[in-house]
């Protein structure tokens, strides 16, 4: 994954055949989301009313839990026993982990559980979750991943990226961030995926933390220092990020969704009250408290009414069975942009 998004959205075609899938945003490229946000983080200026930094605890226990979730993926697909799809007497890799082995890499270059697993387990479908009423998948793919590779770059750029966030807004407000972007992001990427392919990865939730971090620099304008750097620091995240998201078998449409959801949902809860367009160091001594401007209470019904309308309109469609392909024609090449290179399934 490029630039610490954290994204890395797996997506696998299902059935039989080989199975080929990515974790989206390039496994294996360099990951600097530490510097990146550390320049993202000096703009702040001094003008913050709490300046309490909240002990993280919520990031290390989404992160334990993804790997135990990883850990049950693996013992639940049993390679040795089960084989592989592709036959011919493809072997498992790292045999001697035994159960816990993973598929060929032909079938699975990520190093982890088959096609059949993850489906098995709760990956996201769009005909279970339309015709079958397996809404369940909206949720439980985020925390299922495709391979080992796929989940080290994501649960680094959790790390890296929601630590920093917690300790500055706390649990309570990452939490419902990281939850529901990653389920607004489930909800767009069933209404986009094929019939025969599958997608798992925490990705949607993640791409929702960098929304939630861009929002929070509008909804809080007057309290950063360096207001140009830290915008520019952060959309060069998310643009490098989505542009990597068209590659081949890159769920692209849960890193959107994601980051719409959390994009907007930074304007409903990262708001901090301020006393003005000075900083702290220049205010005379006063006992007057902050206040929220009025233009955090705009952006914050305004975000709050799209977030309203954005899940009831998606939720209806997904579940009448609609397919977003039918609708959009285009907005297939925002998931994979067909070259001489590489073609898209």
């Amino acid at each position: 994954m490029a630039s610490g998004s954290g994204s890395g959205e797996g997506k696998m075609a299902s059935g039989s055949g080989e199975g080929k899938m990515a974790s989206s945003s390039g496994e294996g490229k360099g990951n600097p989301a530490g510097a990146l946000y550390l320049q993202y983080a000096a703009s702040y200026g001094t003008g913050v009313y709490d300046d309490r930094q909240w002990w993280p605890w919520l990031v290390p226990t989404l992160l334990g839990a993804c790997v135990v979730v990883f850990a049950v993926e693996m013992y639940e697909n049993d390679c040795p026993r089960h084989g592989s799809t592709l036959g011919g007497g493809a072997t498992c890799v790292a045999g001697f982990l035994r159960r816990f082995s993973f598929q060929p890499l032909r079938e699975n270059p990520l190093l982890g559980p088959s096609s059949a697993t993850l489906e098995k387990m709760g990956a996201l479908n769009w005909a279970k979750v339309a015709y079958q009423h397996q809404g369940w998948r909206l949720i439980s793919c985020m925390w299922l991943h495709a391979g080992l590779i796929h989940l080290v770059i994501n649960m680094l750029s959790l790390l890296f990226i929601g630590i920093r966030l917690e300790q500055q807004f706390g649990f309570v407000r990452i939490g419902i961030i990281y939850l529901l972007s990653g389920f607004g992001g489930s909800v767009l990427s069933a209404l986009f995926l094929r019939n025969h392919n599958i997608s798992v990865g925490a990705s949607g939730a993640l791409f929702g933390l960098l929304g939630s971090m861009l929002s929070e620099i509008f909804m809080n304008w007057t309290i950063y220092s360096n207001k140009a750097a830290a915008i520019i620091t952060l959309l060069s995240i998310i643009v490098i990020n989505l542009a990597i998201g068209i590659l081949p078998h890159a769920d692209n449409f849960a890193h959107v969704g994601g980051f719409v959801t959390g994009f907007l949902f930074g304007f409903v809860l990262l708001a901090r009250p301020q006393f003005g367009w000075m900083e702290r160091n220049e205010l005379p001594e006063t006992n007057q408290p902050p206040k929220y401007k009025t233009y955090q209470y705009v952006l914050w019904g305004a975000a709050l009414l799209l977030l309203l309308v954005g899940y009831v309109v998606s939720l209806a469609m997904l579940f009448k069975g609609k397919n977003g392909n039918d609708v959009c024609h285009w907005c297939r090449y925002l998931n994979c942009l067909p070259t001489s290179r590489w073609k898209c399934t």
